[in-house]
């Protein structure tokens, strides 16, 4: 039956929500070649429709599982954009390496250039008064306090605060940092917030 593949695959995505999951580049070109199929045997049958009315159904009936197809794959396609879009702002331009390993090439190489754009743009922000640029990643949400208490999870080395300040961070290690200074580090999952 056609548009079987297409339903599971937008379901695949639909159960799955918050996460990204491995791309079904399987399912993906299984539906494509359908697709080929579909359009294969509409050009034939349009051919045809000329000798005989009756195929003119068919065709049209073919016509919509194609654009049902076509509509449902580019809504899984722009699912996943807009998964590895918040992937960016989360992890950083780094993905860690179990994420990487989720995305297809085309979506891994989407990812970088989205990264260099943004990482481009955050540079341009505040240069016509004199400042370097801003880090929009850096506070997804607005702290609550200045000041947080982080626990080091693995060993990180050096960490030059704003002000010049130089901490080490080693595993187990606690600390009393500004907030705008660890949310990346927490993120990277380096620094624990101690409520």
């Amino acid at each position: 039956m056609f548009g079987e593949k297409v339903i599971e695959l937008i379901k695949e995505a639909e159960r799955n929500r918050d996460t990204i999951d491995q791309y079904n580049d399987d399912k993906v070109r299984q539906i494509i070649e359908e697709m080929h199929v579909l359009f294969k045997m509409n050009m034939a049958d349009a051919n045809a429709t000329s000798e005989n009315k009756s195929l003119w159904t068919t065709v049209q009936v073919r016509h919509s599982a194609l654009e049902r197809n076509k509509r449902c794959l580019l809504a899984y396609l722009y699912n996943r954009m807009n998964k590895i879009r918040t992937l960016r702002w989360e992890f950083g331009s780094v993905l860690p390496s179990d994420v990487r390993e989720l995305l297809s090439d085309s979506e891994y190489t989407w990812f970088s250039k989205y990264s260099t754009n943004l990482a481009a743009y955050m540079r341009s922000l505040g240069q016509d008064i004199g400042y370097s640029g801003i880090d929009l990643t850096e506070n997804l949400r607005p702290p609550k306090s200045l000041y947080i208490e982080v626990l080091c999870l693995s060993d990180y080395g050096k960490l030059e605060l704003e002000y010049g300040d130089v901490i080490l961070l080693k595993k187990n290690s606690r600390h009393f940092l500004p907030t705008s200074e660890c949310q990346t580090l927490i993120r990277q999952g380096i620094l624990k917030q101690i409520t």
